[in-house]
């Protein structure tokens, strides 16, 4: 014990820096050598941002240090302090703090869920196919459905996506012309690699053929398959060609359900010419006057019922999938596949384990001295 009776204020200060010093060093020099060691990530990395309380914790043990040591200093002379307030232990409060804010550190590394060591599963997935029709014309330019149509057929695609757990999909995308963008798959991350970049640039020939897209979709599946099937029309709906309604008809015989999602309202709305994403000004016909792009709800209604399935129409708030995919789900679904994939291994106990039993050490160390301590340097 200090026979001072006072806080050792500068050997506490320089030890619990020092030790958050080595900390982050050797916290730093960990995630360096990891970086290159490709059995190893976490699974919430996001979760690390705690550590930075680290430092914070730090700082506030330090400034509560110095504010005691003052207050001693105010309640009695240097000389009685050892009788009045007997026991105090500067090594002991290093102790306890230092086992307390390690402990949580490691606490977080738990939580920030560390994956290393990996083996190898295969799985079989069961579920429907659905393939997903995209209208990628220049009327899906246009903003009254904001902030454009194309974008809120993005979201809508999107997600599908994200709830189509399970199942295969695919995406065709049309305009004047239509062709397959990604054939039926069950992995996901393929099918979100195109969807930053669905726009009209990658047509050049514009218009609306949804019969050929339906067409097109219907030679994606596999005949031989048990599971449902199911052609997701994505589009406003404007300026279609061909016979639309009789290609979604010859889709339904063939066992495969057509629904179609509307995007753009009846009121419309002009389409944006933007360069560098300022506007330049609207479409203009060979008469000079302002093209106005509308939804053609009457017709995507009508190819719907041709294809025994169903109608929704788009809100800037929703695409209203929800009752879509609720109804998809209820396909008869199948096996789709058997996929290997390479699983990580959990080694959060690891962290867990140390960060706990430091927590509890912490907790049982006193900031008192006992009748025969263990002397450290600074006590």
């Amino acid at each position: 014990m200090s026979t001072t009776g006072k806080y050792h204020t500068g050997p506490m200060i320089t030890a619990v820096v020092v030790a958050e010093v080595l900390a982050w060093g050797l916290l730093l020099a960990g995630w360096w050598l990891l970086q290159h060691e490709v059995r190893f990530r976490f699974d919430r990395p996001d979760a690390l941002k705690a550590l930075f309380a680290g430092p914070v914790l730090v700082l506030i043990y330090v400034l509560d240090i110095i504010r005691r040591d003052r207050a001693l200093a105010r309640f009695a002379s240097e000389a009685t302090l050892p009788r009045m307030v007997p026991g105090i232990s500067s090594g002991r409060s290093v102790l306890r703090f230092m086992a307390l804010r390690h402990g949580l550190g490691f606490v977080v590394l738990a939580l920030a869920g560390p994956l290393y060591g990996t083996r190898a599963e295969e799985v079989k997935a069961k579920g429907i196919d659905v393939i997903v029709a995209v209208d990628v014309s220049n009327s899906m330019l246009c903003e009254d459905l904001p902030p454009s149509r194309m974008e809120a057929a993005r979201r809508a695609l999107s997600q599908l996506i994200d709830r189509l757990r399970g199942d295969r999909i695919g995406i065709v995308i049309f305009a004047g012309d239509a062709f397959v963008q990604l054939p039926l798959t069950a992995d996901r991350s393929a099918a979100r690699m195109f969807l930053s970049t669905l726009g009209p640039s990658y047509m050049n020939a514009q218009g609306t053929a949804i019969a050929e897209a339906i067409e097109m979709a219907q030679r994606g599946f596999d005949p031989e398959s048990a599971a449902g099937r199911a052609i997701i029309v994505i589009t406003d709906g404007e300026d279609h060609e061909g016979d639309a309604e009789g290609a979604a008809g010859r889709a339904a015989e063939a066992g495969i359900v057509v629904h179609t999602v509307g995007m753009g309202t009846p009121q419309g709305g002009p389409l944006p010419i933007r360069r560098n994403g300022q506007l330049q000004g609207f479409r203009k016909d060979g008469n000079g006057n302002t093209v106005v792009s509308r939804l053609n709800e009457a017709m995507l209604r009508d190819i719907a019922a041709a294809g025994n399935g169903r109608f929704i129409r788009a809100t800037a708030t929703s695409a209203g999938l929800e009752e879509l995919v609720s109804e998809l789900k209820q396909m008869d679904s199948a096996e789709t596949g058997t996929y290997r994939f390479t699983a990580y291994e959990d080694r959060f106990q690891y962290p867990l384990a140390l960060g706990t039993l430091l927590i509890l050490v912490g907790l049982a160390i006193g900031e008192r001295r006992r009748t025969n301590p263990i002397r450290l340097p600074w006590t």
